[in-house]
């Protein structure tokens, strides 16, 4: 790895500070006063919009619709499965949203009339926009895996939404017997952090080797190949040696249904009886983007990669998750950034300027073992309608000396101080 690789990947975080103190001097004067934008979905993408676009000189009326008082974060929820940390380290609120003069409203939106520029929401009332941003996230598609529901989850936890689904998680673990086999389903993509399902296994099994040295994990996988593989593999063995299978596409690890009432897994070659079954279904963009109109036959939303606008409706803008846009990768960092510049094009729309081709900085942190990490970190920009690496993705080494591991371990918690605070303040 090069030195300019190890910078960019090192000063991410100060990468989005930066990027913050940009958008607070960002200056585009509006066509018209007070434009109405309204903002669906609080996670890191609608968080980080909202904020940005108050932040602005121009202080659009700003309101941020979001059903829960607190928000879960998913980044560093395998480390509380694992039992390295509590659940409540997750835990955001909006109340310094709120104090910057972005209006909150604790509420689902039901409806979106997308001709009368409406969102109609739970209590029966309605908002108008002038524009409207969605971060509505994934649903996960309970109607792809034949026996798994929303019932089954409560047996075979996904924990792909972080929350309740984490702690149940984490309790089977605790209550397993030592000798027990964990079973982790994992999905095609595109899906919700590609590199997740691997970072769980890994830090399961630290849980496992500390409390249960006898138990096993079983990674059941609809892929052939999945990010970052080689430094996984070489961290298993390491760290691992035994403890993780992985049996890929090709070798018949594809789920093909599940059978909660015995905690067993079904695949096209065998059948797999589980002491805890973690099953992660296919995923799409989440149910709101549906109900505007937003989604097209993939399940995703397309958009334009320069002004988030939805290729299919007009006036609404999508980020996060939710998009189906090229290489950029479907994680918190990428919400964030999207969520900025997301909010700089939808000024500039609104005062009839073309919006500018924004640099997008994707980073991504997977922490193996307390002290333990690596990391992968892209710069995106639109090319031919959809996002693209702009510059070559710098990965950790594979051959890297522990302390690049703990130093990168490290920068992991730091990047997540930064982007939680940048977020919700």
């Amino acid at each position: 790895m090069n030195a300019l690789r190890l910078m960019t990947r090192r000063n991410v975080a100060g990468g989005i500070a930066a990027v913050t103190a940009s958008l607070a001097l960002a200056s585009p004067s509006l066509a018209q006063s007070a434009a109405r934008i309204v903002v669906i979905g609080g996670g890191f993408g609608g968080a980080s919009c909202a904020r940005a676009l108050r932040r602005l000189d121009t202080k659009p009326q700003v309101t941020l619709v979001e059903q829960s008082k607190t928000f879960v974060a998913c980044p560093f929820s395998n480390e509380v499965i694992a039992g390295l940390r509590e659940i409540e380290a997750q835990q955001f609120g909006y109340d310094k949203i709120a104090a910057e003069g972005v209006t909150v409203i604790v509420q689902a939106a039901t409806k979106i009339d997308p001709k009368a520029r409406t969102v109609g929401l739970a209590d029966g009332t309605s908002l108008g926009y002038d524009r409207l941003v969605l971060a509505p996230g994934i649903d996960l598609r309970f109607d792809a895996l034949p026996g798994y529901d929303e019932a089954a989850a409560a047996k075979m936890p996904h924990a792909w939404k972080a929350g309740e689904q984490t702690m149940r998680l984490r309790r089977q673990l605790e209550a397993m017997d030592d000798g027990g086999l964990v079973v982790l389903a994992v999905p095609a993509g595109p899906s919700r952090c590609p590199p997740g399902p691997y970072e769980r296994a890994s830090l399961i099994a630290h849980y496992l080797k500390t409390k249960k040295p006898r138990s096993k994990i079983l990674i059941l996988d609809a892929k052939d190949a999945f990010p970052q593989q080689r430094l996984f593999e070489n961290a298993w063995k390491e760290l691992y040696p035994g403890m993780i299978e992985r049996v890929s596409l090709s070798q018949g690890g594809r789920v093909t249904s599940v059978d909660p009432s015995i905690n067993t897994i079904v695949t096209d070659f065998g059948n797999y009886a589980a002491a805890v079954a973690n099953v992660i279904p296919p995923q799409k963009a989440g149910r709101i983007a549906d109900v505007a109109g937003a989604v097209d036959n993939t399940g995703w939303c397309p958009i334009d990669p320069v002004s988030f606008a939805s290729k299919l409706v007009p006036n609404i803008h999508i980020i996060g998750d939710a998009c189906f846009g090229g290489t950029i990768p479907k994680s918190a960092s990428a919400a964030n950034a999207q969520g900025k510049a997301c909010a700089e094009a939808v000024a500039n729309l609104i005062a009839d300027k073309p919006p500018a081709n924004p640099k997008l900085a994707g980073a991504c942190y997977n922490t193996i073992a307390p002290g333990y990490a690596f990391s992968q970190v892209g710069i995106y920009q639109a090319r031919d309608g959809l996002f693209a690496e702009s510059e070559a993705v710098a990965t950790s080494p594979v051959d890297a000396p522990r302390e690049l591991r703990a130093r990168e371990a490290s920068d992991a918690q730091n990047w997540y101080e930064t982007i939680t605070v940048d977020a919700f303040g």
